[in-house]
């Protein structure tokens, strides 16, 4: 045979007096095929530069070796720290990513479901952009077999589906401590839409802490349609021309918590003398400020990394249990409300 020609499975066939379909067996994972045959094939494959047609192969092992991954948006890092993570896990195994974006937006999240019910993927891995939607076909698609794990953002309902979350009740809370001991009493949150799970989780942190102190005051709560940095500025220009005290703020995501202090900055306040800032994401963004901001830092590559590892389990085994993983942040900070700088 040949090295120069761009050769055929039958050609491979031929050449090591082996049938078709073992030498496919040889491409797949997870198929009864004597180890040294399976050396022999793809010892060959690579001297001949045979590259095996993957849509049959696909078809063969009933799978598409596709995995979606719907994200709620893609301006920040947020995002792709977490695919970062689903790729670390997912490519050495073969497997490709299919990205849809919905932009924050219900309707456009239902529409990337439907994309990927149509394409048949093996699994899809979801962040939600708001807890109460969509939840019908979530169910459709877990029902039919295609397994669903999900993000950090989860449904409000009790799917079942494996989830990685965080602890965003506990660690707001942990910040709203640290703006406390630094001497600040009226600590503003910007507040992130209602239809988000995490946004009530951190609210609740929030407000654990400032009743703990008798510093609660719901004057101080700012609730955003939008998780952009004009939304965290209108926010507090808002309780400016109000006229409400405040003297820090505490920020849904990093994005608004920018929104605001460039505003402040702008408006000639000194931060943190004036107005301390902390926020929840921890994304590269809030180290590449002046000042840098204080935030609660969600292990987001690490995040990616487990619900990869939960879809892979569930294809590999559709009956095991739907696992329920809870991650640890981290308290950084910085400068935006008074640590030094490093």
């Amino acid at each position: 045979m040949k090295e120069n020609k761009k050769i055929t499975i039958k050609d491979l066939s031929k050449y090591l007096s082996l049938s078709t379909s073992t030498i496919s067996r040889a491409f797949l994972e997870n198929q009864n095929i004597n180890p040294d045959t399976k050396k022999r094939i793809l010892e060959a494959a690579k001297k001949f530069d045979y590259k095996p047609n993957r849509l049959a192969l696909n078809l063969k092992s009933g799978q598409t070796k596709n995995i979606g991954v719907i994200v709620p948006e893609m301006v920040t890092p947020y995002a792709i720290s977490v695919i970062r993570g689903i790729e670390n896990i997912v490519y050495p195994k073969d497997y490709q990513l299919i990205i849809k974006v919905s932009d924050e937006d219900k309707n456009k999240e239902r529409q990337n479901i439907l994309f990927f019910e149509n394409l048949k993927v093996d699994a899809l891995i979801v962040c939600t952009c708001n807890e109460a939607e969509n939840i019908d076909l979530y169910q459709k698609l877990i029902m039919n077999g295609t397994p669903v794990i999900f993000y950090d953002r989860i449904p409000n309902i009790e799917l079942k589906a494996p989830k990685v979350i965080v602890k965003d009740a506990i660690y707001s809370s942990l910040m709203v401590e640290h703006l406390i001991s630094t001497g600040k009493k009226r600590i503003v949150h910007i507040l992130g839409p209602n239809t988000i799970r995490n946004a009530k989780e951190r609210e609740m942190g929030y407000d654990r802490i400032l009743k703990k102190h008798q510093l609660h005051d719901e004057q101080l709560k700012v609730r955003v349609k939008q998780l952009s940095t004009f939304d965290g500025k209108k926010a507090i220009e808002e309780l400016i021309h109000k006229k409400i005290p405040f003297d820090a703020i505490f920020a849904f995501s990093d994005i608004l918590a920018i929104g605001a202090m460039n505003f402040l900055l702008e408006k000639g306040y000194k931060i943190p003398e004036d107005i301390a800032i902390a926020s929840f994401s921890g994304t590269i963004l809030s180290s590449m400020l002046h000042p840098q901001l204080t935030t609660v830092e969600s292990p987001l590559e690490e995040m990616g990394e487990k619900a990869a590892l939960l879809t892979l389990e569930k294809i590999e085994n559709p009956t095991i249990e739907n696992k329920t993983i809870v991650l640890d942040s981290n308290l950084a900070y910085r400068s935006s409300t008074g640590a030094i700088e490093k």
